[in-house]
C-alpha cells in the first residue's frame, strides 16, 4: 500500500462517511422531536425514553453479529443494508400514529445504524496506510457527527414548520439517496469491489468472538467507549433538547445552537486526538482518563449551581461533553492495534457495544426518574433535571474502574511480548534531565566562548 493514500481511497472513504453521516441523522431525530413526540403519541417520559433505550438496544445487541457479518461479507453490503432500513424505519415514522408503530420504526432505524459505523471504519485499514489510520478514524466519528448539526438544525426547522410528517419522509428520501450512492461507488478493498470472508461456521463464530473478548486489550477499548462516549450520546440522542428547553428554559433555536456547537467540538478534537494517539500510541489511556474527568467537571458544574446555569456554565459543559465522542474513537484503536485482521470487524463490535450500552440505560433511568418526580407530565422543573441527570456518575465510576482494570491486564499482555510501559511520571523526570543536561551544556558552550 503507498505511504500517500490516492484520490480515490479519499473518495471512497468520503462515500462511507456520507452514509455515516447520515446514520447520526437518523439516530439523534428522536432527540430532537422528543417534545413532538410526546404531543404526538400521548405518552410521558419514561416511555418516550424507552424508544430511545430500544434503538439503542437493538443497535447494541447487534453490534457483535453484525461484526461477525462484517468479517464475512465485507462492507459494502452492509452499509446499502443499513441505509435501506433506516430510510424504512424513518418513513414508517413519518406514517404512523400509534405507539406500536412508532416501536417499530426505531426498531428499523437501530438495525441499520449497527451495520453502518463499524462498516465504515473497516473501510480505513483497507484504503490508507498504517500510520494514518488512527486520524483517518478520527475524522470518520468526529466528521460523521455532522448529522447530529442536520436533526438540530434542518431537521428541527422542518418540524417547527411543515411538520412531523414532512421532516421524517425527507430523512427517508436522503437515505434511498445515500444508499444508492454507496451501492454504485464504494468498494470493499482497491482490488475488489466486494470482499469476502471465510464462510461463517459456529466453530470459527466461537473462537473469533472468544479470540477477541480475552484480549485485555479488546476489553480496555470497550470500557473506554463506555465512559467517554455515553453521557454525550444522552445529551445529543434524547434529553439535551428537553433539559435545555423544559430545564433551562432556553428557546428552541439558543437549544440547536449549543447542540451546533457540541458538534462543532467534537470535529475540532477529533484531529488533534488523533495525531496524539499517532505519535503517543502507548499512553492514549491517558487522555481517555482526562475526557472522563472533563465530562465529570462538566456536568458537576451545571448541577451544583443554584437554579438555571448561566450561558457560560452551560456552553463549558456543551464544551466538555463534545470530546466525548472522539475520546470514543480511541476505543476503536485499542481493537485495531490488538486484534489481527481477521477478526477486526468482531472486535470493532465488541468495542461498539460499550458506549451504547451505557447510553442506553442512562436514557432509561433519567426517563423513569422524570416520570417518578412529575407524575408522567411533561411539565418539568430544573431540580427534577438535576436528580435525573446525576445518574450519568454511576456510569462513569463504572467505567473508570473497567478502564484501570483493563489498562493494567493489556500492560501485562504487552510485557509478555517484550513491549513495556513506563511509569509517565518516569519518562517526564528523564526528558526534564535531558532538558537540562543540555542546558548545562549550552551555557558551558557559551562560558567557553
Amino acid at each position: 500500500m503507498p505511504l500517500r493514500p490516492g484520490a480515490r481511497a479519499w473518495a471512497v472513504w468520503a462515500v462511507g462517511l456520507a452514509a455515516y453521516v447520515l446514520a447520526v441523522l437518523n439516530r439523534t431525530s428522536l432527540g430532537v422531536a422528543g417534545l413532538d413526540a410526546q404531543d404526538r403519541f400521548h405518552i410521558g417520559a419514561g416511555a418516550l425514553a424507552s424508544f430511545a433505550v430500544l434503538q439503542l438496544l437493538v443497535y447494541a445487541g447487534l453490534q457483535v453479529p453484525v461484526g461477525l457479518l462484517l468479517d464475512r461479507f465485507g462492507s459494502l453490503r452492509l452499509i446499502v443494508s443499513g441505509g435501506v432500513l433506516m430510510a424504512a424505519g424513518q418513513a414508517l415514522m413519518a406514517t404512523t400514529d400509534s405507539v406500536g408503530g412508532a416501536i417499530a420504526a426505531r426498531v428499523l432505524v437501530g438495525a441499520g445504524d449497527a451495520m453502518t459505523f463499524i462498516s465504515v471504519l473497516r473501510l480505513v485499514p483497507q484504503w490508507f496506510p498504517a500510520r494514518r489510520v488512527p486520524v483517518v478514524t478520527q475524522l470518520t466519528g468526529i466528521v460523521g457527527q455532522a448529522g447530529q448539526v442536520l436533526s438540530a438544525v434542518p431537521l428541527a426547522a422542518l418540524l417547527a414548520g411543515p411538520g412531523w410528517t414532512t421532516a421524517f419522509l425527507s430523512a427517508a428520501g436522503l437515505g434511498v439517496f445515500v444508499a444508492v450512492v454507496a451501492f454504485a461507488a464504494l468498494h470493499d478493498t482497491p482490488e475488489r469491489k466486494i470482499n469476502s470472508g471465510e464462510a461463517l461456521t459456529l466453530r470459527q463464530l466461537r473462537v473469533d468472538l472468544a479470540g477477541a473478548w480475552r484480549h485485555p486489550g479488546t476489553r480496555l477499548g470497550l470500557w473506554t467507549h463506555f465512559t467517554t462516549q455515553f453521557t454525550g450520546t444522552v445529551f445529543a440522542l434524547m434529553w439535551g433538547f428537553p433539559f435545555l428547553i423544559a430545564g433551562q428554559g432556553l428557546a428552541r433555536e439558543t437549544a440547536s445552537t449549543l447542540l451546533t456547537l457540541f458538534v462543532l467540538v467534537g470535529m475540532a478534537a477529533g484531529p488533534l486526538l488523533g495525531v496524539l494517539v499517532q505519535r503517543y500510541p502507548l499512553r492514549r489511556s491517558y487522555l481517555v482518563l482526562g475526557i472522563v474527568f472533563a465530562n465529570a467537571a462538566g456536568w458537576g458544574l451545571v448541577l451544583a449551581w443554584p437554579g438555571h446555569a448561566p450561558m457560560p456554565v452551560l456552553v463549558l459543559l456543551v464544551l466538555a461533553l463534545g470530546i466525548g465522542g472522539p475520546g470514543s474513537m480511541i476505543g476503536f484503536d485499542y481493537a485495531r492495534t490488538f486484534n489481527p485482521p481477521h477478526r477486526l470487524g468482531t472486535a470493532t463490535g465488541v468495542v461498539n457495544v460499550g458506549g451504547f450500552v451505557a447510553s442506553l440505560l442512562s436514557i432509561e433511568l433519567i426517563g423513569l426518574i422524570l416520570d417518578a418526580r412529575t407524575g408522567g407530565s411533561a411539565t418539568y422543573d430544573i431540580a427534577d433535571f438535576k436528580v435525573a441527570m446525576a445518574v450519568q456518575y454511576v456510569f462513569m465510576a463504572i467505567g473508570l474502574v473497567g478502564i484501570l482494570r483493563t489498562r493494567r491486564l493489556a500492560r501485562i499482555r504487552m510485557a509478555e511480548e517484550g513491549i513495556v510501559v513506563r511509569p509517565l511520571r518516569q519518562v517526564i523526570a528523564e526528558r526534564r534531565g535531558l532538558a537540562a543536561g543540555r542546558e548545562v551544556k549550552a551555557k558551558s558552550l557559551q562560558t567557553r566562548e
